[in-house]
């Protein structure tokens, strides 16, 4: 989020109000993927749609030590993107009749949450349940050292919630937190009797068009991938660490998704058409409230970026995924007429090379 606010101030300034701004050209995009690499990041990639077809794009290296350049086709961690997936699976089922968007979670996964607040499937969907934001890690050794821990749903949920009070009533404020999907996560499969990822594969990835993407819960390795990610977890001057091969189970609901910038761009642009559920489950995902981070909202499972003026649309509607070794933005204008994905290969030591990824967005829908 502290990326988002940079690069939104940054660029906000070199746009004049009124001024257009010409169609953005693909070499700014691929200087901001070279930005990103000069940046720190290991190696940048990017897959473009828009109304002339797609356009990749690539920078520095795929695998620090064999070499050769990332392939923008290729597999990577999407990080919280996975909490959009999960929504519409929510959504769906919502619009089955199989759950409202006001139920409490508690009279639904009764003992679950150590809460007498009553909090709402929509309150967790948009991160205003009051649920605390929880570390995942203790230090920068640590993503490394317990990468082959298994961490069960209910573990989470335990971990986020035990001992720590709400951080306000439900409803009653905004705080980003992994643990709100779990316990999603966990409504489905009661609603559905049957396992997330399974869930997940039939009633959003498939119907997408997905081919390529998966939430693999424990199996951890990213096979045909568009790079290796890489952290530097152990000092400025230790090599950098492989964090590819990772068992994700503690970002279950929350982060697990595995998929590629052709699938991010399908997916969103089968969920903003329409594609996934009723117009009605639509217009409830795309209510918002503010972030707390200037130009940004949150609406259920995705997330609202207010452009500049003179850019190619008023908004952009996507999410941001976050985990070692990959950063990730897919996002998709508000008049469907460009969508990009586009990512690093470095995330949790360099904000720098975050900084750059959210550049590259903006130099595609702005210019």
């Amino acid at each position: 989020m502290a990326a988002i606010v940079a690069g939104t101030v940054l660029f906000s300034g070199t746009v004049t109000t009124g001024q257009a701004v010409a169609t953005p050209t693909r070499e700014s995009l691929q200087k901001a993927l070279d930005d990103a690499v000069a940046a720190g990041a290991p190696g940048a990639y990017a897959a473009v749609l828009d109304q002339d077809g797609g356009w990749y794009g690539r920078s520095g290296v795929g695998d620090v030590t064999t070499g050769g350049a990332p392939d923008p086709r290729g597999r990577f961690r999407a990080g919280s993107i996975t909490k959009s997936v999960v929504a519409t699976a929510v959504l769906q089922l919502a619009g089955e009749g199989k759950v409202g968007l006001d139920d409490h979670v508690q009279d639904r996964l009764p003992g679950l949450l150590p809460y007498t607040e009553p909090i709402t499937v929509r309150q967790l969907l948009q991160h205003t349940s009051g649920i605390p934001a929880t570390d995942r890690w203790n230090s920068l050794p640590e993503i490394d050292t317990t990468r082959w821990q298994h961490q069960s749903p209910d573990e989470t949920i335990r971990k986020g919630t035990e001992g720590k009070p709400l951080a306000f009533p439900p409803g009653q404020g905004m705080v980003y937190s992994n643990t709100n999907y779990a316990v999603l996560g966990k409504l489905v499969e009661k609603l559905t009797g049957d396992e997330l990822n399974s869930v997940l594969q039939r009633r959003v990835l498939d119907k997408a068009g997905m081919r390529d993407s998966s939430l693999p819960y424990r199996y951890p390795y990213v096979h045909h991938a568009a790079a290796r990610g890489y952290e530097q977890l152990y000092g400025p001057d230790a090599p950098l660490t492989d964090v590819t091969d990772y068992e994700m189970s503690r970002f279950w609901g929350s982060g697990n998704l595995i998929s590629t910038a052709d699938d991010l761009n399908r997916f969103y642009g089968a969920l903003f058409t329409g594609r996934l559920f009723p117009a009605a489950q639509l217009a409830e995902m795309r209510k918002t409230v503010p972030s707390g981070v200037p130009a940004v909202d949150s609406g259920l499972g995705v997330m609202r970026l207010r452009l500049p003026q003179g850019c190619a649309a008023p908004e952009a509607w996507g999410f941001n995924g976050s985990v070692p070794g990959y950063n990730t933005w897919s996002m998709r204008t508000s008049d469907g007429a460009r969508q990009i994905t586009v990512g690093v290969t470095t995330n949790l030591t360099s904000e720098t090379a975050r900084s750059a990824v959210l550049r590259a967005m903006f130099a595609e829908f702005c210019g």
